[in-house]
């Protein structure tokens, strides 16, 4: 399907208190030194007692419509793309909805993990080039904190909470969406979850904290093997070539990772972006971050082509290439 949707406007929203590494070792047997090494993470944002996903979400789109000259009162679904919702119902599209009166809007939340803005997107692409919707407020919103075990160094020393906001509309001339590539292996679900209403999976008892739990290696191993092979499928469905994309914007989990990624794709570092050295690992919002960021740094510029790709939880994993059009 040819995309009849773009991006219009973006936004973000990070919490005030800042969690330095230095923090971090206050808590939990780590350095400064080793977090950065490791991770390349300094800093990360943590939401308060009482500010939750749908406080960060509507920060965001307040944070996009002071950017932009775009009217939201038309928006006709609002997707939010979250792991950490405030409740089990209502949703946390619902409390977006109503906090800034959306009265013509459906909603629902999209469970993708890491991979949940690229997967929000995806969907109003569709549904905006079908003709079902005209215009969709696409939001990631994350307090990862509140999942966080601080007695795991492994772990606590990656998360950090934010939101990211993007406005999808109908453009009958030109859609940005150039491709779009998506996949999953849920058979290796155990190496990165947080229970729920079940403590086990395919039989086997899992840990029952309520926290995230992850096997760093596992999830490492998986990503490096599968981003790489989908970025290299998504540009293909493109049509398009290494040189042709301006900057690259995969999830920000941590730096060495990223770095063993584009090292196998043979990008240099200085085409990647990415949002993690002052926000940590925030999750389906880190692309959104990474984003809002440069393009308010002025770094992206209108007629950029930009390939984003999301893995995580799930295991799943989606990307999409984008023509900035603003």
């Amino acid at each position: 399907m040819e995309s009849r949707a773009k991006i219009t406007a973006i936004g973000a929203y990070v919490p005030e208190r800042r969690m330095t590494n230095q923090d971090l070792e206050k808590r939990v047997d780590t350095s400064d030194e080793w977090i950065v090494r490791r991770t390349g993470m300094r800093e990360r944002r943590i939401a308060g007692p009482n500010e939750f996903a749908s406080d960060l979400a509507c920060g965001a789109v307040q944070d996009l419509v002071k950017r932009y000259p775009v009217d939201i009162s038309d928006v006709d679904l609002v997707i939010v793309s979250t792991t950490t919702p405030d409740y089990g119902f209502p949703s946390v599209s619902a409390r977006v909805q109503a906090n800034f009166h959306l009265e013509h809007a459906g909603i629902f939340d999209l469970s993708a993990a890491c991979s949940g803005f690229e997967y929000a997107l995806h969907v109003a692409n569709g549904l905006v080039s079908s003709g079902l919707n005209k215009k969709v407020l696409v939001i990631a919103a994350e307090t990862m904190s509140k999942v966080t075990d601080y007695t795991d160094r492994t772990t606590c020393v990656l998360l950090g909470d934010g939101a990211g906001a993007a406005l999808v509309e109908c453009d009958d001339t030109q859609g940005c969406f150039i491709g779009s590539y998506m996949g999953a292996d849920g058979s290796l679900g155990k190496a990165l979850y947080r229970t729920g209403l079940s403590n086990q999976m395919d039989g086997e008892k899992l840990v029952d904290t309520g926290k995230m739990v992850q096997n760093g290696r596992e999830v490492y191993k998986w990503a490096v093997k599968t981003v790489t092979s989908g970025i290299q499928k998504l540009l293909e469905e493109s049509r398009l070539d290494f040189t042709d994309i301006d900057w690259f914007i995969p999830h920000s989990a941590n730096l060495r990772l990223i770095e063993a990624i584009f090292e196998r794709l043979n990008v240099p570092m200085d085409h990647v972006l990415y949002s993690l050295e002052y926000y940590g690992n925030t999750s389906s919002a880190s692309i959104a971050l990474a984003l809002s960021d440069a393009v308010k740094a002025g770094k992206i510029k209108k007629n950029d082509r930009l390939l984003l790709y999301g893995f995580g939880g799930g295991l799943c994993h989606c990307g999409q290439v984008i023509r900035w059009d603003i």
